[in-house]
């Protein structure tokens, strides 16, 4: 298979080169204009952040990408669909005000935004795709009749799927409430009842009554979960874990195939900021430290090619020691610094992942090939994901980086 061609541009800047103008000028050169979005629905897809988490995509970014579709003469809308879990995106109502709130509004940015699936996640279409896991998946309406398909994405880690991207944003991001409990419907949750400390947060933040604490340990009644994994990214004690490495698998199997519902037909361009990149999903009203320094923006007409593209660049980078998820996985030794340097035959600090401290192997931090997102979530399976994307020709793992 041809490999595809991602575009990077660091976040160096200059007088007359701002971010803003870096990031026009690579979607620009990638090819962004071929596009014929005169009179065309546009919906751009992003994430909103949920209220307290602050590790989403700045407003100034998408205002930049609406300018352009405007002056392209398309007619774009910010968009996403509500949530299966409790919390500020849950309905409509909540969702809309939680954008403004966070700066995604017409004066910010542009555009409207429309929140895809309705007041209560209910507004959808079904789309025939006759996928092997997931045969019609539910999509949210707004998403579902756009002509044309852009997405803005927060590249990051994620405690379900590994890590979360461009694929991501557009499958689990775009499905309905009914879209979401299908994905989610194999990625039940388990208790690992030594580390489990009885503190109750998941049980208070269930949004489907299914994890009460009894005895001080938590207990799932799978009759009401629905696999959301709320209870995975709060609890702190990993007392609540995915329940298995097949099913990490087989959620990204079913995110690809909403991806592939999507897409399927429709001019689609994709866009990744690799900043902030937290350690678990925007979906928490909590985010992390980021675990490497924020590297750049990169975009592609190819969303596979764009993540696997991500996820390099990631693993490439030092691990920063303020992110006490991922050095506390890797037994890394507090510091100053923000990077670690391990030897003399090290590559560059800008590259190298680098282990100084006495428990930390090879293995953990400074092999040829090192993952970050399988040491912060190793019952996870990205990979996997990634994979089956390219099966169905949603794209090609092989890509040729041009850096601008």
């Amino acid at each position: 298979m041809t490999p595809s061609t991602v575009y990077f541009t660091n976040l160096r800047t200059a007088p007359g080169n701002s971010l803003l103008q870096k990031l026009e000028r690579m979607v620009r050169q990638a090819g962004f204009e071929k596009i014929d979005f005169k009179d065309k629905y546009v919906a751009v897809k992003i994430h909103f952040g949920e209220y307290g988490n602050l590790a989403y995509i700045r407003p100034n970014y998408a205002a930049v990408i609406i300018r352009m579709i405007r002056e392209l003469g398309g007619k774009p809308f910010l968009t996403d669909a509500n949530t299966l879990y409790s919390g500020s995106r849950h309905n409509a109502v909540d969702h809309l005000h939680t954008a403004m709130v966070n700066g995604f509004n017409p004066i910010a940015t542009g555009a409207d935004v429309i929140i895809a699936d309705g007041l209560r996640g209910k507004d959808e279409r079904i789309i025939d795709i006759q996928g092997k896991y997931c045969p019609e998946p539910h999509i949210g309406a707004a998403i579902a009749e756009a002509d044309i398909i852009i997405s803005l994405t927060h590249f990051k880690g994620h405690e379900q799927a590994g890590f979360g991207g461009t694929l991501k944003n557009i499958g689990m991001g775009s499905g309905s409430v009914a879209g979401k409990r299908d994905m989610h419907a194999t990625a039940q949750p388990r208790i690992q009842e030594d580390k489990c400390i009885g503190c109750k947060i998941c049980e208070n933040h269930c949004n489907h009554d299914a994890i009460h604490v009894i005895d001080r340990k938590a207990q799932i009644d799978y009759a009401k979960c629905v696999g959301c994994g709320q209870c995975i990214a709060l609890c702190k004690s990993e007392g609540v874990v995915v329940g298995s490495h097949e099913s990490s698998a087989i959620l990204n199997y079913k995110i690809d195939e909403y991806a592939k519902a999507v897409l399927h037909g429709k001019p689609h361009f994709h866009v990744a900021f690799i900043m902030n990149v937290s350690p678990e999903c925007d979906c928490w009203n909590h985010n992390d430290a980021a675990i490497v320094p924020d590297l750049g923006i990169a975009c592609s007409f190819d969303p596979v090619a764009l993540d696997q593209a991500c996820v390099d660049l990631v693993n490439a980078a030092p691990v920063l020691r303020t992110s006490n998820m991922l050095t506390d996985k890797l037994h890394l030794a507090p510091s100053s610094e923000n990077a670690c340097c391990c030897s003399a035959d090290a590559p560059s600090s800008e590259n190298a992942c680098c282990c100084s401290a006495a428990n930390a192997t090879e293995d953990d931090c400074c092999s040829e090939h090192p993952d970050h997102f399988h040491h912060l979530h190793p019952d996870t399976d990205w990979q996997a994901g990634l994979r089956y994307a390219e099966e169905i020709g949603l794209g090609t793992r092989h890509y040729h980086l041009i850096r601008l």
